[in-house]
């Protein structure tokens, strides 16, 4: 936990770093070529994955799209308060209120946009991750019954799940679980496995 809290204060920036350096760990370790001896694959740069549920939300808003509630406001503008001074490139939603809100302020200081995917097309956003430029750093805010199923995709694994309806879903209240997923580059995700680290933020 301690560990945890030390990555968490270097903000986003130091988070990437770490799991750059977890990845190239378990590319040695399963008797990977080390970088000097594979040129091209040492330029390379993985791709950071960021996901985050979607902030509180508002019990008496529109039920089927409610919008966040002032902890879920909260929550979202520390999540970009971790993240604004970090390398995040690119921003994911679905497309309900409250997982574009809970991006909103961060967007905002970044001047990106957030790119809307469909909740019920993981294949869809897993695609758009894969596709990103090597060295991108995505942050996804998405929900409890599609984020572990997401990461799986992935190659990364969510502990702490409940499974409903059999779907993997993360508890009612775990609004704080930050999941950091490196992807390896193109060039060595046949050998080489992502690695997943999870923060916690906010109050």
């Amino acid at each position: 936990m301690r560990a945890f809290h030390r990555a968490l204060a270097l903000g986003l920036a130091g988070v990437a770093l770490v799991a750059s350096s977890l990845a190239l760990a378990s590319s040695q370790s399963a008797g990977g070529a080390p970088p000097e001896a594979s040129p091209p694959a040492a330029l390379a740069r993985p791709t950071t994955l960021c996901f985050v549920r979607h902030a509180e939300k508002e019990a008496s808003s529109e039920p089927k799209d409610p919008t966040l509630s002032a902890a879920g406001r909260k929550r979202a503008l520390a999540l970009a308060a971790l993240c604004s001074h970090g390398p995040v490139t690119h921003l994911f939603a679905s497309e309900y209120r409250r997982t574009r809100e809970t991006l909103l302020p961060l967007a905002e200081q970044l001047g990106l946009e957030v790119r809307g995917v469909p909740a019920g097309k993981p294949g869809e956003l897993v695609r758009a991750l894969e596709a990103l430029p090597e060295g991108s750093v995505a942050l996804v805010a998405g929900h409890s019954n599609t984020l572990p199923d997401l990461i799986a995709r992935l190659g990364g694994k969510v502990e702490g799940t409940t499974v409903t309806n059999g779907v993997a879903t993360l508890p009612d209240d775990a609004f704080d679980r930050l999941f950091v997923l490196t992807l390896p580059p193109a060039s060595a995700r046949a050998t080489v496995a992502p690695s997943l680290i999870e923060l916690r933020y906010g109050d």
